[in-house]
């Protein structure tokens, strides 16, 4: 399969886009420790039209959520992890411990960590809404300053 990029702007910086052109594999920040290399990769400024409209609209506050075609490469847990990130509510946060005990896997809050440390489609897999113990923010793929921007953000447009 060919690997499609596109990088958009956006308020923290650029966004760096890969899939297929439809299906959204990855959706990485400036800085995003994990981020893959995508030598070979085929730039076209017009692929996934869908995620550029529906990040501009959560960016500008009318969007909560969003509805695309995702296709994320990761085991079958780290899967499990991430489809749970998507539904924590705009504007909230959730505890590592906690998001365990929603998966079923109470007491393996360090291996969701590890999980959502890998989540390859940031904001719109929101990981930034999860937070370490007593609310702090702990570590984030694109740097702590960007998760509490992030945070800030919804906090301005919860409904």
């Amino acid at each position: 399969m060919t690997v499609i990029t596109r990088s958009i702007g956006s308020p923290i910086g650029p966004i760096s886009l890969a899939g297929d052109g439809e299906h959204l594999s990855g959706a990485y920040m400036t800085d995003h420790k994990r981020a893959p290399l995508l030598d070979g990769a085929t730039r076209d400024d017009e692929a996934f039209p869908a995620v550029v409209r529906q990040l501009s609209e959560w960016f500008d506050g009318g969007r909560t959520s969003f509805d695309l075609e995702l296709a994320p490469v990761g085991t079958p847990f780290q899967a499990e992890v991430w489809e749970a990130l998507v539904g924590i509510p705009f504007g909230e946060t959730i505890g590592y411990g906690e998001l365990a005990a929603k998966v079923g896997r109470p007491g393996a809050a360090r291996a969701i960590g590890h999980a959502v440390a890998r989540n390859p489609i940031g904001i719109i897999v929101p990981c930034h809404r999860v937070v370490g113990a007593k609310g702090l923010l702990t570590g984030f793929a694109a740097g702590v300053d960007k998760k509490r921007w992030l945070l800030d953000h919804e906090r301005r447009f919860i409904p």
